[in-house]
């Protein structure tokens, strides 16, 4: 493990993102200046690190929480925040992957982590510019309209609520012409900083500590405990570690498939008068593919265009073109909204090879544990994480565990 760093630094997002617009809630952060000691460090202050930490404080764990830029500075100001149940890849396809039930397993676990989110998001009372939000998914050139239909059998026997759509109907509800649909139900929306700086402030509010910023540089793992030295010198003495450093890679674990890619968006002007009917989120069957979503002020957030790039140089080189290539996009499928860009960003962001997380404990380093929300779905994945670690450490286990550990063969 290289003495610099314990993880892979990158530069994760360029440009300015609706959300790096506006204010972030405060968060009480302090520098770490001595040795402290805890039952859980959490290692990254974006939205998975405050989801884990925030499930770990509620369990009644003494958290430490430590981030080498500062919280919420790093991928989650680049998100959508399109927080989807749907994964990337469709699941007719993923059930000839890896089985079908291993394959409605997950896609069942996605959708159960999404209402979580909205569900303990709600009762904790937080504001983070939430909402509900059916999707509509539209035949491209991965899945036609016959491979629509596939798709929508394999859900309605999995038990998803869907509605399968011919153009007419797709253009008579939404005004999106000569495309097929399957529409879905119970999604979720929210400005994602706002959602992890509420994590973290509930964490804190029940004594969790965030110290920032900390680079680690070395992890010394033991069946007694783990000690975690900073860059700067003080060390951090935990039972366990929990390692969501999100696209920064640990040093050393494995990586399953796991890859960084580089997408781009766009957001427009809010304009609520022209926003189609029910606001659903939109997306593609399609590669490059684009998702579009609306905020509850009426602004349209569109994104995509991925491609296997994890130079940052390179993917900051193409945001001009690519800003006009998405607003040109966003204009041919709804041709009745205004679709210039008020905001323009890009950000590196993980893929994995079925689109699906890897969460649980890291082979070969007792007492720490990882959560790799790669794919398409990284905010549900990361709710999947907190809720699968704290079933992990507490004990009781997690039936779905076994679905993204690393020891599983897919």
């Amino acid at each position: 493990m290289s003495p610099a760093s314990a993880t892979h630094h990158r530069d994760l997002r360029t440009g300015q993102s609706i959300w790096s617009a506006r204010r972030r809630p405060s968060i009480e952060e302090k520098p770490l200046t001595r040795d402290v000691a805890c039952d859980i460090v959490v290692v990254g202050a974006g939205i998975s690190g405050a989801l884990i930490a925030e499930q770990l404080s509620d369990a009644g764990f003494d958290v430490v929480i430590v981030d080498r830029r500062g919280p919420v500075e790093g991928s989650t100001a680049a998100s959508t925040a399109m927080l989807q149940y749907e994964i990337d890849t469709p699941l007719h396809q993923m059930a000839e992957r890896i089985g079908r039930d291993k394959a409605e397993r997950i896609w069942r676990r996605s959708r159960q982590s999404v209402d979580a989110l909205r569900e303990r998001t709600e009762r904790l009372g937080l504001d983070v510019d939430g909402a509900t939000r059916g999707s509509i998914y539209l035949d491209g050139n991965l899945l036609d309209a016959a491979g629509l239909a596939r798709e929508a059998e394999a859900r309605r026997r999995a038990g998803f609520e869907i509605e399968l759509l011919k153009p007419a109907q797709v253009e008579d509800r939404y005004g999106i012409k000569g495309r097929h649909a399957i529409i879905g139900y119970g999604n979720y929306s929210a400005d994602p900083r706002r959602l992890a700086a509420g994590y973290l402030n509930v964490a804190i509010s029940r004594g969790a500590r965030l110290y920032s910023p900390v680079d680690i540089c070395d992890i010394m793992a033991t069946h007694a405990g783990v000690t975690l030295v900073s860059a700067r010198g003080p060390t951090i003495r935990a039972r366990h570690v929990v390692m969501a450093t999100g696209y920064e890679m640990m040093k050393g674990i494995p990586r399953k498939g796991n890859k960084i890619i580089s997408s781009w968006s766009i957001a427009t002007r809010p304009q609520p008068r022209a926003i189609w009917p029910t606001a659903a989120m939109i997306w593609e069957a399609a590669d490059p593919y684009l998702y579009i979503r609306t905020t509850p002020a009426g602004e349209i957030i569109c994104g995509g265009e991925d491609e296997e790039i994890a130079d940052a140089g390179e993917r900051d080189a193409k945001l001009a073109a690519k800003t006009e290539i998405l607003s040109r996009k966003l204009a041919a499928l709804l041709p009745h909204i205004d679709a210039t860009p008020s905001k323009a960003w890009a950000g590196s962001f993980g893929d994995s090879p079925v689109g699906t997380p890897t969460i649980g404990r890291i082979p070969r380093m007792p007492n720490c544990y990882a959560a790799m929300g790669y794919g398409g779905n990284g905010i549900t994945f990361s709710m999947m994480a907190a809720q699968i670690l704290r079933g992990l450490i507490c004990g009781y286990g997690d039936a779905d565990a076994d679905l993204v550990s690393f020891h599983r063969t897919f």
